[in-house]
């Protein structure tokens, strides 16, 4: 076993051990790519001010998001097919998760059932939703949602279509995935992937297989959800979901002061600067370039968190210093479940906090919630 020291470490584990076109459907943006890189690479700009000659001692990265106490401001991010990168990977996720004390996600392409997470964790956990033409469907999914005691649900509104994925449609991945000969072939040299697929039951969307009308089985799955997401979705339907949920509600995908203060106005508790990972509009903003702007505009109204480009605990209390809440982690823990299962998920949530914490202490703060952008050099943000 290699020495793990950061999340990169994890990520060239995880492409060893996991089959191409799931890891390439994890760790990929849409067109050029530009945006998913400029995530990164605009936190990278963002320099940190030292402090030296200050008291470090009984430092705390205890944080609230929606009034959840958490372990730091940190929680796992709804990501599909998570349990393609390794068998179980959704409950195995939220397992860690829960153990660490940060949020888990559970989307709603997820491979793992709300149920299934539910059966594994003792904790709530949130739910992701997305809007389908099938209301009904819809409505069911907010029930089993809150059959299972899920703490709140995600919205996500920046996939009304679909962005193009080049890798992904090279790869053939598709709903079920095409089993051409190079995808056999690299399958094959995946063996600790291979016994662990071969170990479990769940290897569909369980979210949806068995529950939509009309899709009993993989094959019937792949047309419905070609022509299922909603490209008519609006404000007036996120009062519906938000009236039929009744719980806490957080709003993801804003990227423009304008959403926000609509996101605001929504009566949702939380809202989320994301660009969806670079996954649908190539050449948007970053998160974090969008994220100052969106604070401004409506930090007094409603929690502002955000994702996108994080793979440290730098980064994590970057964007807390510039006025994000919360934080979501996608690739990141992706990268730890590929890699190793549960216990990679843990190493990834040890490794972001051990950088925060170190990071803070440097910076000269104690308390998390003191801290403020002036720990950010001037000039670079």
């Amino acid at each position: 076993m290699p020495v793990i020291t950061n999340i990169e470490d994890l990520r060239i584990l995880h492409k060893k051990r996991t089959p191409k076109m799931f890891y390439d459907y994890a760790d990929s943006g849409s067109w050029t790519e530009s945006t998913y890189r400029s995530n990164e690479s605009d936190f990278q700009k963002i320099k940190l001010r030292q402090k030296v000659a200050v008291n470090m001692e009984n430092r705390t990265t205890k944080t609230k998001m929606i009034g959840q106490e958490v372990a730091m401001p940190v929680a796992l991010a709804p990501t599909g097919l998570t349990g393609m990168q390794h068998a179980d990977g959704e409950i195995l996720a939220a397992k860690a998760a829960e153990k660490f004390g940060v949020p888990f996600c559970l989307s709603t392409m997820s491979i793992c059932s709300i149920e299934d997470v539910a059966e594994h964790t003792t904790k709530p956990f949130w739910f992701q939703l997305y809007v389908m033409k099938d209301r009904g469907f819809i409505e069911r999914l907010i029930d089993r949602a809150k059959a299972a005691k899920c703490s709140a649900l995600v919205l996500t509104l920046d996939l009304q279509i679909l962005g193009q994925r080049h890798k992904d449609l090279k790869n053939g991945l598709s709903a079920p995935p095409k089993l051409t000969i190079p995808n056999i072939i690299n399958m094959m040299t995946k063996p600790r992937w291979c016994m662990g697929m071969l170990g479990t039951q769940r290897r569909t969307f369980r979210n949806i297989v068995g529950h939509a009308t009309g899709v009993g089985n993989m094959s019937s799955l792949s047309s419905w959800t070609a022509e299922q997401f909603d490209p008519g979705l609006n404000w007036g339907d996120v009062e519906w979901i938000k009236n039929r949920w009744g719980g806490k509600l957080i709003i993801k995908g804003i990227l423009d002061e304008g959403d926000a203060r609509l996101a605001a106005n929504s009566g949702a508790d939380a809202l989320i600067v994301s660009n969806h990972g670079g996954r649908q509009l190539d050449g948007a903003v970053s998160s974090i370039q969008a994220l100052p702007g969106i604070v401004d505009a409506v930090g007094k109204d409603i929690e502002v968190w955000m994702d996108g480009g994080i793979r440290s605990g730098q980064d994590v209390l970057k964007a807390w210093a510039l006025g994000a809440k919360g934080t979501l982690i996608g690739r990141p823990f992706l990268y730890g479940l590929g890699a190793m299962g549960e216990a990679g998920v843990t190493k990834c949530l040890e490794i972001i906090h051990k950088e925060l914490d170190i990071t803070m202490a440097f910076t000269g703060h104690r308390d998390i919630q003191n801290v403020t952008k002036d720990i950010l050099y001037p000039g670079t943000f």
